[in-house]
Order: C-alpha cells, then sequence, then structure tokens
C-alpha cells in the first residue's frame, strides 16, 4: 500500500513515514503544495494525507486541482485546532477524511486502513435541476449558460439541496449535514446562507426555486 504525505513539518513527516513503514506502508514525501501535487498526478498512491497549510500552495488549492485532474484518490486532511480552514470545510473541498493536529498514531493507521478498504469513491456525475447545473467534480455552478460563484460552503448547501430536491429538508438536517454533527452554532445560520443561495442563483434570474416552508424549512425545485 502507497501513502502520499504532504506535510511541511520535516520532523512529524518523517517521524509518520517512520511508523507507517513499519506498518507495512510505502510512504513518499512532499514538504511544500508545489510538489506534493507533481507527486500526486505523476504517481498512483491508495491514499493522500494532506496538510491545509502548506508553502507555495495551499491544502485547499491542492486538493481542487487534484479533482480537477479526475484524480480521486482518497484524500485526508490534516488540520490544526487553530488553522485558517475549519474540519467541516475538509468535506467541502471534496476530502474523504479529516484528523485534527496533534492526532494519535494508532488512529491515524486505522483511518488509513479504512480509507483504504472503502477504495476511491465513485465521484458523481453532473446534477440538473431546471436551469440550474452542478458539476461536483469541478466545483462549478451554472444558471443557463451563466457560471455562478459561490463560496466553499455556499456549494456544499446547494449540493445538499440538489440531492434532496423537491423534499422538505429542515434547519437541523441541513446543519447536520452540511455543517458538522458537532456544530454548536444557532440554527440560523442556515437561513443567512439560504439567503446568500437566493440572492446568486434566483433573483438575478427572475426566478424562485428555493422556498421557505414556514415552521417545516426549506425546498430546492426546478424554477
Amino acid at each position: 500500500m502507497r501513502i502520499l504525505m504532504v506535510e511541511d513539518e520535516k520532523a512529524l513527516a518523517e517521524t509518520v513515514r517512520r511508523g507507517l513503514k513499519n506498518e507495512g506502508f510505502v510512504v513518499d514525501l512532499a514538504h511544500d503544495g508545489l510538489s506534493g501535487l507533481g507527486a500526486a498526478i505523476d504517481n498512483t498512491y491508495d491514499a493522500i494525507l494532506l496538510d491545509l497549510m502548506l508553502p507555495l500552495k495551499n491544502g485547499y488549492d491542492v486538493l481542487k486541482e487534484l479533482r480537477q485532474h479526475e484524480i480521486w484518490t482518497p484524500v485526508m486532511m490534516l488540520t490544526a485546532k487553530d488553522g485558517e480552514y475549519d474540519q467541516t470545510d475538509a468535506f467541502d473541498l471534496g476530502a474523504d477524511d479529516y484528523l485534527t493536529k496533534p492526532f494519535s498514531f494508532l488512529v491515524l493507521v486505522a483511518r488509513i486502513r479504512a480509507l483504504i478498504r472503502r477504495g476511491a469513491p465513485v465521484r458523481p456525475v453532473l446534477l440538473t435541476l431546471g436551469s440550474l447545473t452542478m458539476d461536483p467534480a469541478k466545483r462549478s455552478v451554472r444558471r443557463g449558460e451563466t457560471t455562478v460563484s459561490l463560496t466553499a460552503r455556499e456549494f456544499g448547501l446547494l449540493e445538499y439541496l440538489m440531492r434532496r430536491h423537491d423534499q422538505i429538508v429542515s434547519k437541523a438536517e441541513i446543519l447536520y449535514n452540511v455543517w458538522d454533527p458537532a456544530f454548536e452554532g444557532g440554527d440560523n445560520v442556515v437561513e443567512v446562507y439560504i439567503g446568500y443561495l437566493r440572492r446568486k442563483l434566483d433573483l438575478p434570474f427572475g426566478v424562485h426555486s428555493l422556498t421557505t416552508v414556514r415552521g417545516m424549512g426549506y425546498m430546492l425545485s426546478a424554477d
């Protein structure tokens, strides 16, 4: 089993490499985003361990470009508790798992083995609802022929709503599936992001696809 670890903390990377070697893994190391991206494109790996805060190209951009190249190798993000990106964002970016630093080596090994057992998931094709089209692989959205720019969180919310189209989904369901099961903020954040989507996807095009069902939640339908 061959692993790529992209980590700029060289001492940590070498310690993990030695430990994984003792567990039977072959580990390639890269210490910046550019070299990590190149290694992932040029070689075949069973899993990739990808730090978020990297020199030259951060983990966000590395993962985004990997998916644009249609490289679906399972990716585990390594995130710092006080890092720029929170854990839920890792999934918004297309990661398959994450670990927060500092992490237990035994937990790391168990999670890597679980990733490899699952294998590279089958990535979704285009999602279409009326004039709204989403490409999850390229992380792009269009209303008709017009490209709509969304943040990572807006994209994650829209993808969830498109997969549940014509169904009423509650704020609690959205928080659980788009934010995080352990999210401790108020559910009003859902209403805020629903408003963001309406202003980007409905209002400029004169359509009304995203509706509020009073006392129940929200529903996305074809325009």
